[in-house]
């Protein structure tokens, strides 16, 4: 089990920023790959692999960044100039070894229980 737990999530108007984080314990020596998806779909929103290569989603692309602190075993989300259409929740997502379509929620293994981003006009 890799337990993942997301915070950072909020209210905020259109063109505002919120920096979301995912705490992944036993990161360690896995070979994880890890992404942030929203809503009840899980549309991908963005991944990260253990080279760390970036992949997002048409929609965030230079507005979202993600990246990850190894040390402290944490993922981030930087969201910026969000939109009320960002609005959703927002999941954080772990695999292990290499996925071919690393935006597609049935690559992934472990989710976290998401954070609400609500972004209003």
């Amino acid at each position: 089990q890799v337990p993942l737990v997301e915070s950072g999530g909020g209210s905020v108007q259109a063109g505002g920023s919120l920096r979301l984080s995912c705490a992944a314990s036993g990161w360690g020596n896995r070979n994880l790959y890890m992404g942030w998806f929203r809503g009840n779909q899980r549309q991908g929103v963005a991944s990260i692999d253990t080279g760390d290569m970036t992949s997002y989603a048409d929609s965030v692309k230079g507005r979202f960044t993600i990246s990850k602190d190894n040390a402290n075993n944490t993922l981030y989300l930087q969201m910026n100039s969000l939109n009320p259409e960002d609005t959703a929740m927002y999941y954080c997502a772990a695999g292990q070894g290499r996925p071919s379509w690393p935006l597609k929620p049935f690559v992934y293994t472990y989710w976290g229980r998401g954070t609400q981003v609500t972004v209003s006009s």
